[in-house]
């Protein structure tokens, strides 16, 4: 009370669509889905174990990103850790399955993934994952972070079809293989010309930028992430070390801005190349990721058009009822 200065600024008044305007709508929510328990530890888990469920769960809430949603935005805990859309990123599966989770990590790479926020060979924090290490996670002891290891060792594996999301993808051969020399498609003309000279010709990286074979963010079952990271880039700070790769967005502050299409064109380059290359980005996802990503249900039923048409709806019907009620009534007398 004494240590944080006053200020006067006033935010700018809350100004929510309906249903999102009445506040007591929140309490039918709250009931469906809403878990106010405490936390209880677990008597058959040992101590090291339940500080890491609370670490995961109460404070880091890890929970909150990476669990899968349903229609009214409430958790699938069934699914608990398996993987959630966040707006325009993908919070990947971190369960203890092999192919599609964390089962073939190491213990210690885990514990250097929360600590650091990069594993070679393995992944990258970026986006809201980034600011999670930035301003949290790098600080906790390591007694807190192998407690948090330990605890998601143990999460029930939650399968999901493909590889291994990091083992997806390798270095191209030669340059020749990268380029067809013939016929260069504009995704080549992208990455050549703007992302081989910090991830090298052949996708290998170096010393300070990630390989893009091997990689989470290229070997994943959706091409979100990796939308994300050349529209938005990667900026995260560790132990004072600043990592950083420009965004090409439209909108980014960067002399090599790109469009939509040729960000799709580069991503099905580097797909194709070097991760999952059943997947095909188009420009409208990439329109879809730098907007913020795919709006929920509950987001789109409350757009003015949607619930106008739903109100007209319900009068319509109201309407018909009424009127049918009348002629019952007129009749029967």
């Amino acid at each position: 009370m004494q240590e944080v200065k006053a200020d006067d600024n006033v935010p700018p008044q809350t100004d929510l669509p309906f249903p999102f305007n009445i506040r007591s709508s929140m309490a039918l929510w709250n009931v469906l889905f809403a878990d106010d328990q405490t936390f209880i530890p677990a008597k058959d888990k040992s101590a090291q174990i339940n500080r890491g469920d609370y670490l995961v769960n109460a404070l880091a809430h890890c929970d909150t990103c990476h669990t899968p949603r349903n229609a009214l935005m409430g958790q699938n805990n069934d699914r608990a850790l398996s993987g959630g859309s966040l707006g325009s990123w993908y919070a990947p599966n971190i369960t203890s399955d092999k192919q599609a989770g964390i089962g073939n990590w190491s213990d210690a790479q885990l514990a250097q993934y929360l600590k650091t926020g990069h594993v070679a060979g393995k992944a990258q924090a970026a986006g809201p994952m980034a600011e999670a290490v930035e301003h949290s996670l790098q600080y906790l002891s390591d007694d807190d972070i192998n407690a948090m290891v330990a605890y998601l060792r143990q999460i029930p594996a939650v399968s999901q079809p493909g590889a291994p999301r990091d083992m997806q993808g390798k270095p191209a051969t030669s340059d020749a293989s990268l380029r067809a020399v013939k016929s260069p498609d504009a995704g080549w003309q992208v990455y050549s010309s703007t992302c081989a000279n910090c991830h090298q010709a052949d996708g290998a990286g170096n010393a300070f930028y990630p390989a893009l074979f091997h990689n989470t963010a290229t070997g994943a079952p959706q091409a979100d992430n990796l939308i994300a990271t050349i529209v938005y880039g990667v900026h995260r700070t560790v132990e004072g070390r600043a990592v950083a790769m420009p965004g090409f967005g439209p909108e980014a502050f960067y002399t090599d801005r790109l469009t939509d299409q040729l960000i799709a064109d580069v991503s099905n380059y580097v797909l194709k190349n070097f991760g999952n290359a059943e997947l095909n980005v188009t420009a409208q996802q990439v329109k879809t990721v730098r907007e913020g990503g795919e709006r929920p249900l509950i987001a789109r039923l409350a757009q003015p058009a949607v619930y106008g048409s739903a109100a007209a709806i319900v009068l319509i019907v109201l309407g018909v009822v009424v009127s049918r009620l009348r002629r019952g009534k007129k009749h029967g007398a």
